[in-house]
């Protein structure tokens, strides 16, 4: 009796299915997440790249530090993790800083991820 169910290879495709979906569905997620993340920080990096050079550039959109942060959120187009932006002329030129904290869910535990961006952009030559 047992040496013919040793034999039988009915359901073994079912089992090994069931054995290697989580690991393929992890393996899916992780990466759609990791993606998500990618997208995130490059939209972050454009967003103050452009305030910056708006800041120096286009000074009657961006006459103030005020105008600058508004410009850059308007130029965020990633994910609602509502980054903060900060915006000087000390240093380089024109620099705007972003910092903001992306939820990465790791199975059932949700892992803030520090993101910071910043930029600068020289000031504009009055000659």
């Amino acid at each position: 009796m047992i040496g013919r169910l040793r034999r039988d290879a009915g359901g073994a495709t079912a089992v090994e299915f069931a054995l290697v979906l989580p690991a393929f569905l992890a393996l899916i997620v992780g990466s759609l997440s990791a993606g998500n993340l990618g997208f995130t920080v490059s939209s972050l990096q454009f967003a103050v790249q452009a305030a910056a050079r708006c800041s120096a550039v286009n000074t009657t959109l961006c006459n103030s530090a005020s105008a600058t942060v508004a410009y850059a959120q308007s130029r965020y187009m990633g994910p609602t993790i509502s980054p903060t932006f900060t915006s000087t002329t000390a240093g380089c030129g024109h620099t705007v800083s972003a910092s903001a904290t992306f939820g990465f869910h790791v199975a059932t535990r949700t892992i803030g991820v520090p993101l910071t961006a910043s930029a600068c952009y020289p000031s504009a030559s009055t000659s």
